[in-house]
C-alpha cells in the first residue's frame, strides 16, 4: 500500500471520524471502503451511459419486438 495525503474541511473529516468509530473501522480502511464503493458505482454509470448509447444509435425495430409477443404469458391469478 502506498501513503497519499488528502486535504478534507473539518467538518467532513469530523463525519468521516464518527462512522470509522460506529463501524469500528480506522479511517484509512472508511475511505479505502469508501472509495471502492465509489469506483464501483462511477463504473456502473459509464457502462450504463455505454450501453444507453448504444441503444439510442440502433434503436429497435417493431418488427423486433413484436416477435416475443407469441412467447409472453401472464401467470394466472
Amino acid at each position: 500500500m502506498q501513503t497519499i495525503q488528502i486535504v478534507l474541511d473539518e467538518a467532513l473529516l469530523r463525519a468521516a471520524d464518527r462512522a470509522a468509530r460506529r463501524h469500528r473501522l480506522n479511517r484509512s480502511a472508511l475511505f479505502r471502503e469508501a472509495l471502492r464503493e465509489h469506483l464501483k458505482r462511477l463504473a456502473l454509470r459509464d457502462q450504463e451511459r455505454r450501453d444507453r448509447a448504444g441503444y439510442e444509435g440502433q434503436p429497435e425495430a417493431a418488427d423486433e419486438v413484436s416477435a416475443w409477443d407469441t412467447v409472453i404469458a401472464w401467470p394466472d391469478e
